[in-house]
């Protein structure tokens, strides 16, 4: 007979645990059979001691069958998602989902089409979230039951919604107890907690952006590519293709930080133009879901098929049906004035001329928390409508007095700390210093 405290001492003495005592673990915590208290400790024990591959595998498909895993076999095609570890401005579902669903229709013979089922969070911390972003678009829905998740999913090759509480229900318990006992950072609760939700969602492959630098949450590449190995050995190991792109996070991604101005930024790009770094990325990750579901053969051919869809209109035209099969109002795809708007704007001035040397993102990202677009305590309410405009880059020139970055917010009540964050935010110096490349690594299982 098993008893939790055994199975606590024995990963505490850095041995390894079979999968019959993870699995008694996490039904224990899915049941409530286990204490809180204990299921803390073996979180604790984790953080000290670590996972061999094995055991964060085992971890991973008991928490992933501690629910309901989505059957679409229904769907002809391949089904792919994509998920990024969180950073300043990071977007991109908002334009690949869309992007990827429009290739589905006129496929060649021997390509598969591709579906996007995309099951996303909120915001973090310092960093934003899919779903608070989509709730800025009026009416949008994304707590849509599994059933209606599939009808749309079916209908617009896309759907976007929350977790719901049918899909790994022992991550909900155990990341609530990682969030209040200083448990959340380690590389195998993370991997654990996202793959065992992706898993879930019934796809057949993953494209991973694990973002390393100031503003993500892994701050050295050395700890991004960790993770990122991690969660590429544990898909494979479970019969998934997973590919992770290891990508900067040392400035914010695009122009635009917050709710409605990051949508308003999507469907920029979904209509032909956007910021640079941000078109790239997301052709880069469609690409890569393209190759992963077998729709092209190579990136290139990814590449290629992404931009048709943007430069005919397919993805923006994809974009509004998902929105209107949301119960969203489509109209803000072709009037984002539809979207909400902050009643005033601020300005960050340089105190010099010269050039953006340096960005720190997570204070650009905690200053819109602080003018309401985040969340200090998970009970927050978002202001969709406040944000921040970068109008000046690393590697840009700027004058004495020139805007740096544009404050858009509804009070005051907090700008001052939220402007005195900004300004120091951004360095300035004699010379612009070496481009930095967009995608730093990537790193493929044996089946990509």
């Amino acid at each position: 007979m098993m008893r939790a405290v055994d199975i606590i001492r024995k990963k505490r003495d850095a041995a390894e645990l079979t999968r019959e005592e993870i699995e008694f673990l996490i039904d224990g915590a899915t049941h409530g059979s286990i204490p809180d208290y204990q299921l803390a400790a073996f979180l604790m024990a984790v953080v000290w001691r670590g996972m061999a591959t094995a055991e964060l595998a085992a971890l991973t498909g008991a928490m992933l069958h501690s629910g309901q895993i989505l059957d679409l076999s229904g769907l002809r095609g391949s089904k792919v998602d994509k998920h990024s570890t969180g950073g300043v401005g990071d977007k991109t579902s908002l334009v690949i989902a869309p992007v990827v669903a429009a290739a589905g229709f006129d496929v060649p013979l021997g390509r598969k089409r591709v579906f996007v089922p995309m099951i996303s969070g909120r915001g973090l911390g310092h960093t934003g979230g899919t779903l608070d972003k989509l709730e800025s678009i009026p009416g949008f829905d994304v707590n849509l039951a599994v059933d209606e998740f599939q009808q749309v999913l079916e209908r617009c090759g896309c759907a976007l919604i929350g977790q719901t509480p049918e899909i790994a229900p022992a991550d909900k318990k155990l990341y609530a107890l990682r969030d209040v006992t200083a448990t959340v950072e380690s590389p195998y609760l993370i991997c654990a907690s996202i793959m065992s939700k992706k898993m879930a969602e019934g796809i057949d492959a993953l494209v991973l952006d694990v973002k390393t630098g100031d503003g993500a949450f892994m701050k050295k590449q050395e700890d991004a590519e960790h993770l990122a190995r991690l969660m590429v050995d544990t898909g494979n190991r479970m019969g998934k293709k997973v590919v992770a792109l290891i990508t900067d996070m040392d400035q914010p991604l695009g122009r635009k930080i917050g709710n409605a101005l990051e949508v308003d930024e999507c469907l920029d790009v979904l209509h032909g133009g956007g910021p640079p770094d941000l078109r790239e990325l997301c052709d880069e990750l469609a690409a890569w879901m393209f190759v992963l579901g077998e729709r092209t053969e190579n990136l290139e051919e990814g590449r290629a098929l992404a931009a048709e869809m943007i430069a005919s209109g397919r993805a923006r035209d994809t974009f509004r049906e998902i929105v209107r099969a949301q119960r969203g109002d489509p109209g803000v795809v072709d009037d984002p004035g539809r979207l909400p708007r902050a009643k005033n704007v601020a300005k960050v001035k340089s105190a010099r001329a010269g050039f953006v040397t340096s960005i720190r993102s997570e204070q650009v990202g905690i200053a819109g928390m602080l003018i309401g677009g985040g969340r200090e305590k998970k009970e927050d309410a978002i202001d969709p409508a406040v944000g921040l405009v970068m109008e000046r880059k690393i590697g840009e020139a700027v004058e004495a007095g020139a805007t740096l970055c544009t404050v858009h917010y509804n009070s005051d009540a907090r700008l001052a700390d939220a402007m005195e964050l900004l300004f120091d935010s951004f360095t300035i110096g004699d010379a612009a210093p070496a481009h930095a490349p967009l995608v730093r690594k990537i790193i493929t299982g044996g089946d990509c």
